[in-house]
């Protein structure tokens, strides 16, 4: 049923691509919207069923696409579309500002909700949050000769290496996400990328602007999902809309880097922006993820945390490196005091204190001489096969998971990989290693990249 309806849809949106380029800007925002709602139905019902069909559990992605889309008015005059990605219509007298524009596949449903709940809706300007897909999806369609298209000074160059290196990207996300299609498409009118802002925000020259007496800052400051982030803040009101600033939850400790592939994040840059969002004092907070947080002295309290612990972090790498401890070592060592416990579901301590290292001391650690080399290890472990007893490399195995040095057994098995009878052989060892990590990982930081990268092992084991 879901492949007729797929072709149907498909057959369909065939024959409204070529309204694009010959229509008039009002019928092109038409065509898109008709676009995006055909195709986000299909994506949507595809993500629904293979997060039903995966046996070790819906994905924290795939439980935001379930999120229903409704509109709320979290604040007098501020109305959020819910989705994946929120968005939000800021209203003046004067006219509205969009601060965000959903996942391109829930986009025209967003834009139709809210104009059904608000009516006339009259943008004169769309901010972005920053780069990222389930920000900028419906940016076209919110777009008209009256509107400015707003972003940070960085969204071009950040736009741009999503866009180069988009192939690459899609194969690691489709690795933590096997819901994606296998390869990455682009129909015409679908496309969000190539957007060009017509203001571009520096940081440390925030734009402030006021409509019908209602007061706007707009403020490029790097944060947890990059380094053009940019906030709408109401001064007067003190209410932030963040987009990803925090990262999709929050308190969190932030993703100084995306396992699934990005530039790293500047920690002291981050520091930064926190202290100057902290001096904001919010009182209430509208993320672009899930829903809004209030109470100022919560908000702050959770703040100062944040800081505290990205600070504390990179103050304990950098004494680990200073002290000539090895990588391996100050990732085993630092761990955050409870007074600044967070949630690692999204970011990691001990990823974020190799990101912090290698962002200082980039790739080569001073141990290894064949790390300055192409050759991998990876092409030894045929050779080093046939030098290994298989007996006796089974039994240490077998020790290594009996006393639960789980990280040590795995080790032993990937320097196996090369002789693919005895790792076949082992398949059960793999299993047993892999789901005691993911045990460990639930009762422990449950993050969710690791859970990912764990589920995509055993499904290549077990398939």
């Amino acid at each position: 049923m879901f492949f007729k309806r797929s072709t149907a849809v498909i057959a369909l949106i065939g024959l409204c691509l070529g309204a694009i380029y010959v229509a008039s800007d009002e019928l092109q925002r038409e065509v898109r919207l008709f676009l995006a709602g055909a195709l986000g139905d299909v994506a949507i019902e595809r993500m629904q069923q293979q997060s039903a069909d995966n046996e070790s559990g819906p994905m924290a992605a795939a439980d935001m696409i379930t999120l229903p889309i409704e509109v709320t008015e979290p604040a007098p005059g501020i109305y959020m579309a819910s989705g994946v990605g929120n968005t939000f219509v800021v209203r003046s007298g004067e006219g509205d500002v969009i601060f965000d524009t959903g996942l391109i596949i829930q986009a025209a449903e967003q834009y139709e909700v809210l104009h059904q709940a608000l009516g006339n809706i009259q943008p004169t300007a769309v901010v972005l949050s920053h780069s990222h897909a389930d920000h900028v999806g419906g940016a076209r369609m919110w777009a008209s000769p009256q509107t400015e298209l707003v972003t940070s000074s960085e969204f071009l160059e950040e736009q741009r290496y999503l866009t180069q290196l988009n192939p690459y990207l899609h194969r690691r996300n489709r690795v933590l996400f096997p819901w994606l299609p296998e390869e990455p498409r682009v129909l015409p009118g679908m496309n969000f990328r190539g957007l060009i802002p017509d203001v571009e925000v520096k940081k440390g020259e925030p734009r402030r602007f006021t409509q019908s007496g209602r007061v706007f800052e707009l403020w490029s400051l790097p944060g947890a999902e990059g380094s053009d982030n940019l906030l709408l803040w109401l001064p007067e009101e003190k209410i932030l809309l963040s987009g990803d600033f925090f990262g999709p939850q929050f308190p969190q400790f932030p993703n100084i880097f995306t396992m699934r592939g990005e530039k790293v994040r500047r920690p002291i840059e981050y520091i930064e922006s926190l202290n100057t969002v902290i001096g904001f004092a919010p009182e209430l907070i509208l993320p672009s993820h899930l829903g809004p947080i209030e109470g100022a002295e919560r908000i702050m309290a959770d703040l100062t945390r944040i800081r505290d612990a990205v600070q504390w972090v990179h103050d304990q790498t950098v004494a680990g490196m200073n002290a000539g401890k090895t990588l391996s070592e100050v990732m085993a060592d630092v761990r955050l005091p409870s007074d600044l416990a967070l949630s690692q579901r999204h970011g990691k301590v001990s990823w974020a204190v190799k990101s912090i290292w290698e962002y200082y001391a980039t790739w080569f650690h001073f141990d290894r001489t064949s790390e300055l080399y192409g050759t991998p290890q990876t092409a030894v472990l045929e050779d080093l096969s046939r030098a290994i007893d298989d007996e006796t490399i089974t039994k240490i195995i077998d020790e290594a998971i009996q006393r639960d040095e789980w990280e040590r057994a795995l080790h032993l098995l990937e320097l196996l990989e090369g002789n693919q009878a005895l790792t076949d052989a082992l398949k059960d060892r793999w299993v047993a290693v892999i789901t005691a990590l993911r045990e460990r990982s639930l009762s422990t930081e449950k993050n969710d990249y690791e859970l990912y990268w764990l589920d995509s092992r055993l499904r290549s084991l077990t398939q």
